[in-house]
């Protein structure tokens, strides 16, 4: 079929601009991303600021203004989707959380501190005839063991003295030692007690009597402080004392039977 002169004219007029947009397209596609494009072209560019597209793998350019409006869109089989050893990463934090947390545990958990009366050390006697009195004066010693992995610090030690269920002697004694890590130390005290009891006094006096011994109930409390927290460890002991003058050897020690 035949076209007139003016349809003939209007069908280019429709073509061409087409052909005009398409070749603009690419002139302006290769004016961005030719490695060779001219001195004149990179000098626009950085007049007007652009930075370098991170979805066009450094060869496209964006307005530096909307740098922070645009949006990249990269592949779903991008590699920077699938970052490498992300479960080799995580079972690694995790062995190194649980290693953490159980030697925290092992090291931190608190353990015994071991008391143990380790008898008379020394003692001496004083009487009064007047009263019917004794003054007994005895230094005693103490083990403290620390089974803890931190320092124990002994900050207080009461004592107490009892003859026949009757406090007769009392003594405290403060800012004792510090323990290092599973150390056992020893501690000295001296107890001064009086005795006010004619049995016991003609017991320590007569001379016909071979056996001078007194029978003392030892109580004490020990005060320890480690990790902020304070702990109180009580402790009892029965000693026989020999009344008949001063001594300075330990004596046997006497043990209230189970």
């Amino acid at each position: 079929f035949g076209k007139t002169p003016d349809q003939k004219e209007s069908e280019g007029k429709l073509i061409l601009p087409k052909q005009l947009d398409a070749e603009d397209e690419i002139a302006n596609y290769a004016s961005i991303n030719d490695s060779a494009t001219s001195s004149v072209s990179c000098m626009g560019i950085a007049r007007r600021g652009y930075v370098s597209c991170p979805t066009c793998q450094g060869t496209g350019r964006i307005p530096r203004e909307q740098e922070k409006q645009l949006v990249a869109l990269i592949p779903y089989g991008d590699q920077r989707l699938k970052p490498r050893r992300t479960k080799l990463y995580v079972c690694l934090a995790v062995t190194i959380c649980l290693l953490t947390t159980s030697l925290s545990i092992f090291f931190l958990f608190p353990r015994s501190i071991t008391v143990l009366p380790a008898g008379l050390n020394a003692s001496s006697i004083g009487f009064d005839a007047t009263t019917t009195s004794i003054y007994l004066n005895v230094t005693n010693m103490l083990n403290i063991t620390n089974s803890n992995f931190y320092l124990v610090s002994v900050a207080q030690l009461d004592i107490e003295v009892l003859h026949q269920s009757l406090v007769v002697g009392k003594t405290t004694m403060k800012t004792l030692l510090n323990m290092s890590p599973l150390q056992s130390s020893q501690i000295y005290y001296m107890v001064a007690s009086r005795i006010m009891d004619d049995n016991t006094y003609n017991i320590c006096t007569w001379t016909k009597v071979k056996v001078h011994n007194v029978l003392l109930h030892i109580q004490g409390t020990l005060t320890c402080t480690y990790l902020s927290h304070s702990e109180q460890l009580a402790f009892e002991d029965y000693q026989y004392v020999d009344c008949r003058g001063n001594a300075t050897l330990p004596h046997a020690l006497y043990h209230r039977p189970p």
